[in-house]
């Protein structure tokens, strides 16, 4: 099972789990996704730990503790302890770069629509490349993706 699968708590032989079979591909693509966005081979500067925080934080802010619990436990793995605050909302941040990173993505999670040149602008100014800029947007839209994909299933599976 994929993790969007096993999140939505899909139980084979259901209505839900015949019509995601029609769909397996969309879902192997979004497995496939998440490695690239959220365990890449080259994390650039954004690291695994640092990725999988924003992660449980972005699902978190949109009150979906499943997949909060799943990035947790990405944190965890990568051992990065300065990373582990960052998957809570409340976190306080101090250090200059992490901080523009948090708002950021914190923005992209809440208010995508008041992202503007100017935030873009921040991050390069305490160091964000942007290619990491890019990759903090994908992650966002991944995560964002995976937050709506699971409400749908969760909708549907409790129609039946």
């Amino acid at each position: 099972m994929t993790l969007i699968e096993t999140l939505a708590s899909v139980r084979p032989g259901t209505a839900l789990a015949d019509a995601m079979e029609k769909r397996a591909e969309i879902f192997r693509l979004s497995e496939a996704a998440h490695d690239a966005v959220v365990l890449p081979r080259d994390p650039g500067g954004l690291s695994l730990g640092l990725r999988a925080a924003l992660a449980a934080r972005m699902a978190r802010q949109n009150r979906n503790a499943a997949l909060a619990d799943h990035y947790d436990i990405l944190v965890a793995r990568a051992d990065e302890l300065a990373t582990a605050p960052l998957a809570d909302p409340e976190a306080t941040v101090t250090e200059p770069r992490v901080a523009e990173i948090v708002r950021h993505a914190d923005r992209l999670t809440v208010a995508p629509r008041d992202a503007t040149q100017a935030h873009i602008e921040a991050l390069r100014q305490v160091g964000v490349t942007d290619a990491d800029i890019v990759r903090l947007a994908e992650l966002a839209a991944f995560v964002n993706y995976q937050v709506r994909v699971l409400a749908g299933l969760k909708l549907m599976g409790e129609m039946r």
